[in-house]
């Protein structure tokens, strides 16, 4: 191995490890974060820009650092909503928050790697549209086909809240559970991830 690319194998670790501290603080600083009415998590950002950086390969792992704490807190009773699904079904749990995770930082580093030669603006633009739905969707697909009785009492209870009758499963799903905020972060993500992964290019080209 030669002196340069032990010198960029170095600045990837440096760079990685950054990210991934990234990620567990932002995570921890879930819900603290707020934007007027919304508590949009900021986790993914790091995710986008990770793969953008350094690749599908690292943003698989920075999705699996994402999807392991958001487990944690399923656990640890952190997140409520988390640790109803982890008691009722551990090991699906397990598996959605781990799943959804690697996946949306893998789709974002490959959305990435297949548009960034053509424009690196629409490629890191897609990486963080895709990420955060790919996460999201993940979720809902995996609540829906498995948490269905829990999914139906909340719906009830946010039907009642809301003053709103003959509530749908789909409809709390995709209004209820995922909402406004799920926009908001997507909003935030197309944002800023193009302006810091161009800031970051223009660092590695100086």
């Amino acid at each position: 191995m030669n002196k340069k690319s032990s010198i960029e194998k170095t600045k990837v670790l440096v760079g990685m490890a950054i990210f991934t501290a990234l990620v567990v603080v932002l995570q921890q600083l879930a819900g603290v974060i707020r934007i007027g009415v919304f508590t949009p998590s900021l986790v993914l950002i790091p995710i986008v820009i990770g793969a953008a950086s350094y690749g599908w390969k690292s943003g698989a792992w920075l999705g699996l650092v994402f999807g392991v704490l958001v487990l944690g807190a399923c656990i640890s009773g952190t997140d409520l909503g988390g640790s109803a699904m982890w008691n009722y079904a551990p090991a699906v749990t397990a598996i959605i928050c781990i799943v959804k995770g690697v996946a949306a930082g893998t789709a974002a580093g490959l959305v990435y790697e297949l548009l960034h030669k053509k424009s690196t603006l629409l490629a890191t633009v897609l990486a963080a549209i895709v990420c955060p739905v790919v996460n999201t969707g993940l979720f809902a697909i995996g609540a829906l086909a498995v948490f269905k009785p829990l999914l139906l009492e909340w719906a009830a209870g946010w039907a009642a809240q809301t003053g709103r009758d003959g509530v749908s499963l789909i409809a709390y799903v995709f209004l209820g559970m995922i909402g406004l905020n799920f926009l908001v972060e997507m909003g935030i993500n197309v944002v800023l991830s193009p302006v810091i992964v161009r800031i970051l290019k223009i660092r590695k080209a100086a």
